[in-house]
């Protein structure tokens, strides 16, 4: 099809600007507006300091399993192409989008050609190369490495054209070509420091801990959880740029206190995820010193309902999917428990303008979201469920069936909104038979990639546990593989498996194949569609709300935000005004 035939039929959807504009970047036609130039309002030099209350705890992009070690990352470490703010494509260590037009996308579908940016150097002084794209792919594929990333390299093959070109080629037609090397995933690390490190010893490498990246900033200290220092980069790739002379961030301490810092005493220049209470935080901005940034993309907070039995041990492993859950395995007990969660209330009264109740996975781009999910609370109708199913109230109004009671340990990370939701939800809970413990956990111990730790969401050592999902492309293909059964999160894979919910569905995985391979864009979105019904419909997820990013700056800073990357994809252009 041609690049004319091609925007014709998109034009004839009749979609908003955006959305075609993504369909378009799909087949490699990027509509990413050009990057500004310097701002004549700019200050130059000084130092950003940054509030992470969830600290970075390594610096190695394909194990940044949470949020704060892709951002920590993101300082220093660099991907081909990013996402902007309406999710096109944004050329960072490319020297062009690949399109059909510019010959980088074959019309079929089944590769793509990266052209690289030339002069680009390493923090040490040595040259970025098409070696080093390769070498990415090959240390992420690699079993024994345990990335995280693995899922965005394993089906693609990717070869050295020259030292300035690499073609990722696959063996299906693949309309999102544009996941491996782009965005939260594509972050490239070197490949003279890591490859001594490929495979078992991935662990122990020293650059984990000590980056050497393309990106603006250069690492000064690091100190895991607590503080990350860096430089100006005086041979960035890009004339004029970063701004500053330095970058802070500092870890620790929780949302109110970092939002605080920024709005109220303006002791520092930007709060990163600042999850609080919206009357609190419109309180703070009264202040004067800074101000509220709202950005939605596709970001989702939720609860899982553990199908598997967190308290019994098989091979050494808790919450094995050779198991199941002991009460949520009654559909009854899950249906029950979507009635039970009053997502206005949570909404209205703790989120206010930093959330919209949903009852949807996929709740952005438009095309994918589905219309078929509805959500009510309803506690009458959840005990007669309950009552129904043989569930019988004791004594002592808790539940009962077979000699199996209906008590449940609810955990999620130490966060005020979230304490006040599980509050919400443990006293529907009561009021229909179902006893409830609620577990709070240190964010950085939640969200660790540390193997050994019990306590991380990853490991699901608990009947119920809530958190938000990133959403960091704007196409589900990425966010879905969140419930294929090959990546359910397990002893195996280090529990690095994106499948921590480990619901599995065998008609799901069939259509996840399916959508991989489906290059029209309306039967496309109807397969996403689908596969949101299934999982949400099955009652094991239970989506609360679409999350704004929300964060606090100062009113002299001016950052350039995306709901479809990190914080920090273009750090570079961070500055304070006049």
């Amino acid at each position: 099809m041609s690049r004319r035939t091609f925007i014709r039929k998109v034009g004839a959807l009749g979609l908003a600007a955006p959305v075609a504009s993504q369909l378009l970047s799909w087949h490699g036609i990027s509509m990413a507006a050009p990057a500004p130039a310097p701002d004549a309002n700019a200050v130059r030099g000084g130092t950003l300091r940054m509030l992470f209350w969830q600290g970075p705890t390594l610096l190695n992009p394909h194990f940044a399993i949470g949020t704060k070690d892709q951002e920590g990352s993101r300082v220093f470490y660099e991907p081909l192409a990013g996402w902007d703010p309406e999710g096109n494509l944004f050329p960072i260590l490319a020297a062009e989008i690949p399109s059909l037009e510019n010959g980088g996308v074959s019309p079929d579908a089944t590769s793509v050609t990266w052209k690289l940016k030339p002069g680009v150097k390493w923090h040490d002084g040595k040259p970025f190369t098409a070696d080093d794209v390769v070498f990415n792919w090959q240390y992420a594929t690699d079993p024994a490495s345990a990335t995280i990333t693995i899922g965005s390299y394993k089906d693609a093959t990717v070869e050295k054209v020259d030292d300035l070109t690499v073609r990722v080629s696959f063996s299906k037609p693949t309309p999102f070509w544009a996941d491996a090397f782009v965005g939260v995933v594509g972050m490239i690390i070197p490949k003279h420091l890591f490859a001594p490190y490929i495979g078992a010893k991935s662990r122990e490498a020293p650059a984990n801990l000590k980056p050497v990246g393309t990106g603006p900033y250069r690492l000064v200290e690091f100190r895991p959880a607590d503080i990350v220092r860096a430089e100006r980069n005086p041979d960035y790739h890009i004339p004029d740029r970063p701004y500053f002379d330095a970058v802070e961030i500092k870890g620790g301490g929780d949302a109110v206190s970092a939002a605080r810092a920024v709005l109220q005493t303006g002791e520092y220049d930007y709060a990163w995820n600042t999850l609080v209470e919206d009357t609190l935080l419109k309180r703070m901005e009264a202040g004067g010193q800074g101000e509220l940034v709202v950005t939605f993309g596709g970001n989702l907070e939720f609860i899982q309902l553990n199908p598997t039995d967190p308290r019994k041990e098989v091979d050494g492993e808790r919450s094995s999917i050779k198991t199941t859950h002991p009460l949520f395995n009654d559909p009854a007990v899950r249906e029950a428990m979507s009635l039970l969660i009053d997502r206005n209330a949570i909404q209205q009264h703790i989120y206010g303008r930093l959330g919209r109740a949903t009852r949807n996975f996929i709740n952005a781009p438009a095309r994918y979201v589905s219309k078929n999910m509805k959500f009510e609370y309803n506690l009458e109708q959840a005990n007669a469920i309950l009552d129904k199913a043989g569930w019988e109230k004791g004594a002592d109004g808790v539940r009962t069936k077979n000699g199996k009671r209906l008590s449940l340990l609810f955990q999620t990370s130490i966060n005020a909104p979230r304490q006040k939701t599980q509050a919400i939800i443990k006293q529907a809970c009561r009021g229909a038979g179902i006893e409830m413990e609620l577990k709070s956990i240190n964010a950085s111990v939640y969200f660790s990639a540390d193997l050994a730790n019990p306590e991380s969401n990853t490991k699901f050592y608990a009947d119920m546990q809530m958190y938000t999902q990133s959403m960091t492309e704007p196409d589900p293909q990425k966010f879905m593989t969140q419930f294929v059964s090959w990546e359910v999160a397990c002893k195996a894979n280090g529990w690095q498996g994106r499948n921590v919910l480990r619901w599995r569905n065998d008609e799901f995985d069939a259509l996840f194949k399916e959508a991989a391979r489906e290059t029209d864009p309306t039967k496309r979105a109807a397969i996403y569609i689908r596969m949101n019904d299934l999982v949400v419909g099955d009652n094991n997820l239970q989506p609360l709300l679409h999350r704004a990013s929300v964060a606090a700056r100062s009113k002299k800073l001016k950052t350039y935000l995306s709901g479809w990357d990190s914080t920090l994809w273009r750090l570079r252009d961070w500055h304070h005004t006049a």
